[in-house]
């Protein structure tokens, strides 16, 4: 396991949430399009789902590897996994949220930058726009069992 202080953690999400901040869009070769940067995708770093947070060594990898995510996905001439489904997403609608039943697809990148095995997750509302949604740091497996460790291999949480 990687440790790190208090003040490590709190400098790493800071700078973070400033580079994430600071990210327009970025042109992937895959889709021919520009892929955005949401609020959704930057609140999905910290939260497993809505008012569920992630360890904090969860977090502290993801916003560490962070810079990688507009290299990677101006690399990404192949897609490395699909994932379709309906789900009820949060819409504002009128001065209140509502949550309706939309197609969601997931589209998974894999790659390896600087000794780094990393996913990223694109996500795409309703044939909407194309958002980032995820990094995964890729930790290692379980011996025993041959699966990812601190994974679901669910997109919507991972």
């Amino acid at each position: 396991m990687i440790q790190f202080t208090d003040k490590q953690f709190k400098d790493v999400k800071e700078k973070g949430e400033m580079f994430y901040k600071s990210l327009d869009k970025v042109y992937c070769p895959y889709f021919k399009e520009k892929i955005s940067f949401e609020a959704q995708g930057f609140e999905h770093l910290k939260f497993k789902s809505r008012n569920k947070a992630r360890l904090e060594q969860d977090q502290y990898m993801r916003f560490k590897l962070l810079h990688l995510i507009p290299e990677i996905l101006k690399m990404s001439y192949t897609l490395q996994g699909i994932f379709e489904t309906k789900k009820f997403e949060r819409i504002r609608v009128h001065n209140r949220t509502d949550s309706i039943l939309k197609p969601v697809n997931y589209y998974e990148f894999i790659a390896v930058v600087k000794r780094n095995r990393i996913r990223i997750v694109v996500k795409q509302i309703n044939k909407g726009e194309k958002f980032f949604w995820s990094i995964i740091p890729f930790w290692g497996m379980n011996e025993e069992t041959k699966e990812r460790i601190l994974h679901d291999g669910i997109p919507e949480e991972d």
